[in-house]
């Protein structure tokens, strides 16, 4: 069976357009999967049971993979077994009969408008990394790029003047997302007083540099949001993705439509952002139980 996993990542690349993670995942979790069957003698796509895939599941459960991570699994799995059928290496589909593992959904952690606030006042300063970090810092949560698009985010991908970016997301898709006036303001500033002098013939295609003047990766990201949480005071763990939910349930909670913010995040399916609903509507349960005589 392991012969048809190189198959089926070249069509997820090819195909489905997946990232080089999203891929990595895929065959991560799959090589686990494909091993197991060799254990079990399976040598043929039409030889592998419902139980197979079940007692797989329970195997890794038993290992102590979480509900969410086994979910992931039978997800990859299920798509393996479809590729299958589709280019007809096998007859039957034995994964449609699995049930997907009861998982509880998480709510993703985000900062208060004050917060923001707080986090990015605590980056003003003079220095080049001040104004560089201020500025990443207000383009992230002025538009909720992913960190990989942020560090990777070129200077020809961003129009000043208009007021839009263009970012290469998940799947290699394309979208474009508005900047707001100062997050605008803080990035010409960076170009202008920093950027200029660390690549003066701008040969180096991407915006944000680090203080060597290469490209910064998204630890090197991480380590800076990290240090600026702590200088604010926010004792709250955070990380890029912080500022990325903080954007979306910000805008949800003043009034934008489920859609718009969609595009925004680049979300291939609106049931992703529908999470943020979530978190706005417990904002308010919240805000009503502390605020109301008798919350």
């Amino acid at each position: 069976m392991n012969r048809f996993l190189d198959l089926f990542l070249a069509w997820l690349t090819v195909e489905r357009g997946l990232s080089v993670n999203t891929r990595n995942a895929y065959s991560a979790d799959l090589g686990r999967y494909l091993d197991y069957l060799e254990q079990l003698q399976r040598e043929v796509a039409d030889q592998i049971l419902p139980s197979d895939i079940a007692a797989f599941l329970a195997l890794e459960r038993r290992r102590g993979l979480s509900p969410r991570s086994r979910s992931r699994l039978l997800s990859a799995i299920r798509m393996f077994h479809r590729f299958l059928l589709m280019e007809r290496y096998a007859t039957t589909n034995p994964s449609t009969l699995i049930e997907s593992p009861q998982t509880i959904k998480k709510l993703p952690s985000f900062l208060s408008a004050a917060e923001v606030e707080v986090l990015l006042r605590a980056t003003c300063g003079k220095k080049p990394e001040d104004i560089r970090d201020l500025a990443m810092l207000e383009l992230l949560y002025a538009t909720g790029l992913r960190v990989s698009e942020l560090v990777n985010l070129k200077l020809r991908e961003v129009n000043l003047e208009i007021g839009y970016l263009m970012t290469i997301g998940k799947g290699n898709k394309e979208r474009l997302v508005p900047i707001g006036a100062v997050a605008r303001q803080r990035v010409a500033d960076y170009l202008e007083q920093v950027r200029c002098h660390q690549d003066p013939e701008q040969v180096n295609p991407i915006l944000f540099l680090s203080r060597l003047g290469q490209a910064m990766t998204r630890q090197a990201f991480w380590n800076i949001i990290k240090k600026r949480a702590l200088m604010a005071g926010i004792r709250t763990s955070i990380s890029p993705h912080t500022l990325r939910h903080s954007f979306a349930t910000h805008l949800l909670a003043n009034g934008a439509d489920l859609r718009s913010v969609q595009m925004m995040l680049g979300h291939a399916d609106l049931s992703t952002t529908q999470i943020y609903t979530h978190v706005t509507r417990e904002r308010l349960k919240q805000l009503h139980r502390d605020l109301h005589p008798r919350g």
